[in-house]
């Protein structure tokens, strides 16, 4: 009986330490056009790359945190209840720029309207360098070509994804390396940029009226009121700033803390000193748009800044990195500093 017990009490801890060594298991489906990211055998994200005739860049989608939560919207891709249906060009996490040597990679989708003018540019995967999996940490390499209107290649893209998972939380961090290729690249300064979310419904914060965003073009897109229930997003910065009053400040960091079925989230995005434009200016939306853009101090700031027009000669390269933490459970600001190191 004893033995029994003893050898209950050894599988049974064997089976937890086995439950939690999490795995982190990067597989390639060519045919799908998917890399899936797994811990223990369960979804945490996934790299996609479905092709202009779905979307215009390739997107990590969905996102989910350490409790099995989906972090980001599910539409246009997978629709659910109550969420909402606006800027189509907003799925999953991604990286792209409003105004590329006079190119628009931000609002481009399948369903872009009459009202915007474009031109457009299209960001193209090429190519999986390299995979690998491991205990606690999983690496993806992958490259892509930013086009033009007349598909010539303008900028060739290398990123590097380090997925990362704890018991708690899990971590992706994004290195990409921006190559120019025979001209001059103009990244002008515009505020439709660079690195973002799109949240699911539950991380939107609050809101009590109808809102009329513009895009650089002056476009409008109209954003309801939706029942609120559920609903409990707000930001915080490394500068104290919260709520709305994010958007066109600069700092470090920005947490946005909320509940999804009951499992308390911080999703933070984190900058790198080593970027351009540190610390980064926040194009951050109670609707559910969640950015970090360092090149438009210009217009994130009505004109009281100077316009940067990050200029990246002809062969030369830049690369930004950036830090995205989802941490089950509450998180304090010193907690979090230890976490983004």
């Amino acid at each position: 009986m004893r033995y029994l017990l003893f050898s209950c009490l050894v599988v049974g801890s064997m089976l937890s330490v086995q439950a939690q060594s999490n795995q982190v298991r990067i597989t390639h489906d060519e045919a799908q056009k998917r890399v899936s990211v797994t811990v223990d055998g369960k979804p945490f994200t996934a790299y996609i790359y479905p092709g202009p005739a779905v979307l215009k860049k390739p997107v990590l989608y969905p996102i989910l945190s350490a409790g099995g939560n989906f972090i980001t919207r599910g539409w246009p891709l997978d629709p659910r209840p109550g969420e909402r249906i606006d800027h189509p060009h907003h799925v999953g996490m991604w990286f792209n720029y409003g105004d590329v040597n006079g190119h628009d990679f931000w609002n481009n989708s399948i369903d872009v309207g009459p009202e915007h003018k474009g031109p457009f540019g299209t960001i193209v995967h090429t190519g999986v360098k390299s995979m690998k999996s491991g205990k606690g940490q999983g690496e993806l390499v992958v490259t892509a070509n930013w086009l033009d209107k007349d598909n010539k290649v303008m900028l060739q893209e290398t990123t590097t994804f380090q997925f990362k998972a704890g018991t708690n939380n899990r971590i992706i961090d994004r290195t990409t390396t921006l190559k120019a290729m025979d001209k001059d690249v103009v990244f002008k300064d515009n505020k439709e940029g660079m690195i973002a979310l799109r949240m699911a419904r539950q991380l939107e914060q609050p809101s009590t009226k109808a809102e009329v965003f513009t895009d650089a073009q002056g476009v409008a897109t109209k954003v309801p009121v939706l029942d609120n229930a559920g609903v409990t997003g707000l930001y915080h910065t490394s500068q104290g700033v919260e709520g709305d009053a994010v958007w066109g400040t600069r700092a470090q960091w920005n947490k946005l803390t909320g509940t999804i079925n009951n499992e308390n989230v911080s999703v933070v995005l984190s900058d790198d000193p080593n970027n351009i434009g540190y610390p980064t200016y926040w194009h951050a939306r109670g609707y559910g748009l969640f950015a970090a853009n360092p090149l438009g101090p210009s217009v994130f700031t009505n004109g009281k800044a100077p316009a940067m027009n990050y200029t990246l000669g002809a062969g030369k390269s830049v690369t930004f990195h950036y830090k995205l933490l989802i941490q089950s459970g509450d998180l304090s600001d010193i907690a979090l500093k230890q976490l983004i190191k």
